[in-house]
């Protein structure tokens, strides 16, 4: 077969959609637009001979053809990508440069233990520096440049500016004490609200989604404290009767440290969406090799944890 007329680029929009399965962040990591990105999706598909991508509630489901090609798609991928870093050269990686990320101590936890061993092997002479991120969005810190990258779960409204990339997604369980005793026979909404509770307020706001979603329902829960950090109040939980609503890793973190500690789902009667994860950059950094690679190895890390 003569590759001379196939358009090799949609390869990497084939890959960059497979691991997205959401058209509007796969056209931002790739710098499309919408329409540009559904041009290329139909060239693909005429390709291929399948639609490989269908619409669903959450995004983009892949075919199972989509499912047979991604593999070996992924391959040439990475192939060609250390193809021209090879003729590109690498020196980029020896830079002596402070990247700023404004995160939160539940991402550090999350994913410094794999990212930075990577860092200090490739990239010897780079300084990662964390900042709280106090749970907005550091938009005047971005377009400064004095914010290289923000990642959490709470960022919305983004500017046009900016770019975004998915890592994590994640449900919320309940951690208790497992001497609890209003947990005796089990871990419904009554028992639920017979405790007092734990949560993390980055803002002061005690009036938190599962306060929210509480209120639709007329009722309400007594919160004992709120505090500036994911992980800390997971630690006050041993030899209590609160309980703390929080994310799946949180609890299964301060489960495999304390074994007096219990993980839980929760509620029948209290469904709370999904926390999405996201990566934030802005325009400016898009180009530049040195965070970009940085923005990868996140990813990578992420997608790890998700297996």
């Amino acid at each position: 077969m003569n590759i001379a007329n196939k358009d090799l680029n949609l390869l990497l929009v084939f890959h960059v959609v497979y691991q997205e399965r959401n058209a509007s962040l796969a056209a931002t990591r790739m710098a499309l637009s919408q329409p540009a990105l559904s041009h290329k999706l139909n060239k693909l598909r005429h390709a291929f001979g399948d639609p490989l991508f269908v619409r669903a509630p959450r995004g983009l489901t892949p075919t199972p053809r989509a499912h047979e090609l991604a593999p070996e798609v992924q391959r040439l991928v990475g192939e060609l990508e250390a193809f021209y870093d090879q003729c590109e050269g690498r020196d980029y990686l020896q830079r002596a440069e402070r990247i700023h990320l404004y995160t939160t101590d539940y991402m550090e936890q999350t994913l410094l233990p794999s990212l930075l061993p990577r860092l200090r092997e490739q990239a010897p002479n780079l300084v990662l520096i964390t900042h709280n991120t106090r749970g907005l969005l550091p938009r005047e810190e971005l377009e400064k440049g004095t914010c290289d990258l923000a990642i959490a779960g709470f960022y919305d409204n983004l500017p046009d500016t900016f770019h975004q990339q998915r890592l994590l997604s994640e449900d919320f369980v309940v951690l208790a004490a497992r001497d609890n005793p209003h947990l005796a026979n089990g871990l419904d909404l009554d028992a639920f609200l017979a405790c007092e509770h734990l949560l993390t307020t980055l803002t002061g706001d005690l009036n938190g989604i599962v306060d929210r979603a509480l209120q639709e329902q007329g009722r309400t829960r007594r919160v004992a404290a709120g505090l500036s950090s994911f992980i800390a109040p997971s630690r006050l939980i041993r030899g209590s009767q609160m309980l703390l609503t929080c994310l799946r890793s949180v609890a299964e973190e301060a489960v495999a440290r304390d074994s007096q500690l219990c993980l839980l789902p929760l509620p029948a009667g209290l469904d709370l969406p999904q926390v999405e994860v996201m990566q934030i950059w802005h325009e400016r950094t898009e180009a530049d090799r040195l965070r970009r690679w940085l923005r990868q190895q996140i990813q990578q890390v992420a997608s790890e944890l998700r297996r």
